[in-house]
């Protein structure tokens, strides 16, 4: 299995970044604009369709969403993968700068390279959307 951990330094508060990361329905407004082109809810259990701007869909089930340590938790189905587990934290560290760590979980241990360019790409794209915001 092949597992992920990327992380980026963000000039924006930790609930700043939160409050992006746990409004699940608006990756493609608040968090990840241009790297997701469309979030659509889905309940019972609780899910996300994710379109991504490369053309790829994923059903995104959400596992957990824990406000208190501020981190998201998701299982993702595709054609091109067997099994994935993500999630994504944010770290306060100071007033106006917070960690944001995306970890993924995947097999086959061949789609590790792909899925680790995409999370790179949406984590610059979370960086530059987070603290554009916070500056208002």
């Amino acid at each position: 299995m092949a597992s992920i951990h990327r992380e980026v330094v963000i000039e924006a508060s930790a609930a700043h970044a939160w409050s992006a990361l746990e409004d699940m329905g608006a990756l493609h407004t608040r968090l990840v604009p241009g790297f997701v082109v469309d979030t659509k809810l889905e309940y019972g259990p609780l899910a996300r369709i994710v379109t991504f701007g490369n053309g790829l869909v994923a059903r995104e089930r959400i596992v957990d969403c824990d406000a208190q340590a501020r981190r998201l938790v998701w299982s993702a189905e595709s054609d091109r993968l067997t099994h994935h587990n993500a999630s994504a934290q944010v770290f306060d560290e100071g007033p106006s700068h917070c960690r944001f760590v995306w970890i993924a979980d995947l097999l086959p241990h061949e789609a590790a390279p792909a899925i680790a360019a995409m999370i790179e790409s949406g984590l610059a794209t979370i960086k530059t959307t987070l603290e554009r915001s916070a500056r208002g």
